[in-house]
């Protein structure tokens, strides 16, 4: 299927690993070029190789913190004029509400809703005036499904995706949307921190833990990244003007709910 994008640039946030590292490939696959991020340069070079050998858009590599300013600057000198941004960034990990401190709900805060609000501050302008943009902010079934000991992720996101609700209906008219994605069990590594978390809590095995999760799905499985990262992909092209202020569960049917 021909996206119709081709040619046109994207930022992909979180993306040396796991859901963003599928996003970038589908994007470059239908010829985006695509700067991607993360903060170990190691990985973000090999995640960039492994893109470039699929990719018919360029692959360029920013290894930068982009809950700092200097990491946002980083991002923007590299691709100036994006006209897609994939929000992505890893949450808060697994901790109970008794253990949490006001620094922590504040790097939380930070990581899963301030930061994605600022680049969107940073972006939208430019989107609008060029008459297109795809914003598309990957954030949780737990927003619709709590998971304790997931609440500061949860929060933060569920905090994002409020803000974003009303802006997306006053840059429409210009082509620009701006989405979620929520994403239930996908085989990556942030699956599997939870897993270990389980297993210690609960005094059994990660292995168990992962088999307990998966008998929750009724898809029976987990998800693959690539499954995940088409649909984004499809989010971000030229027919999918008129799709926008939605929060889209890809989740296999774990949220059990007719609305």
């Amino acid at each position: 299927m021909d996206l119709g994008i081709s040619g046109k640039t994207a930022i992909v946030c979180g993306s040396s690993q796991g859901l963003g590292h599928a996003c970038a490939l589908a994007l470059t696959e239908a010829g985006v070029n695509v700067v991607i991020n993360g903060r170990d340069a190691a990985k973000l070079d090999a995640a960039a190789a492994a893109i470039e050998a699929h990719a018919e858009g360029r692959v360029t590599p920013v290894a930068a913190d982009i809950c700092t300013d200097e990491g946002q600057a980083a991002l923007l000198k590299a691709c100036p004029a994006p006209d897609i941004l994939i929000n992505n960034n890893g949450g808060p990990p697994f901790t109970a509400l008794a253990d949490l401190d006001r620094d922590d709900i504040r790097r939380g805060l930070e990581m899963n809703m301030v930061t994605p609000i600022t680049l969107i501050q940073k972006v939208i302008d430019g989107m609008v005036e060029r008459g297109f943009g795809r914003i598309v902010n990957i954030t949780s079934v737990t927003v619709k499904m709590p998971v304790a000991g997931l609440d500061l992720s949860s929060g933060a996101r569920a905090g994002l995706t409020g803000f974003v609700a009303g802006v997306a209906r006053t840059v429409a008219h210009r082509n620009v949307t701006i989405n979620q994605l929520l994403p239930g069990y996908f085989d990556t590594e942030r699956l599997r921190q939870g897993f270990d978390a389980t297993a210690a809590k609960s005094g059994t095995t990660p292995e168990s833990a992962a088999q307990q999760w998966q008998q929750q799905v009724p898809a029976a499985r987990f998800g693959r990244p690539r499954e995940f990262a088409q649909t984004c992909a499809f989010l971000c092209s030229a027919d999918a003007g008129y799709l926008t202020g939605q929060n889209i569960l890809i989740d296999g049917g774990l949220h059990r709910a007719a609305f």
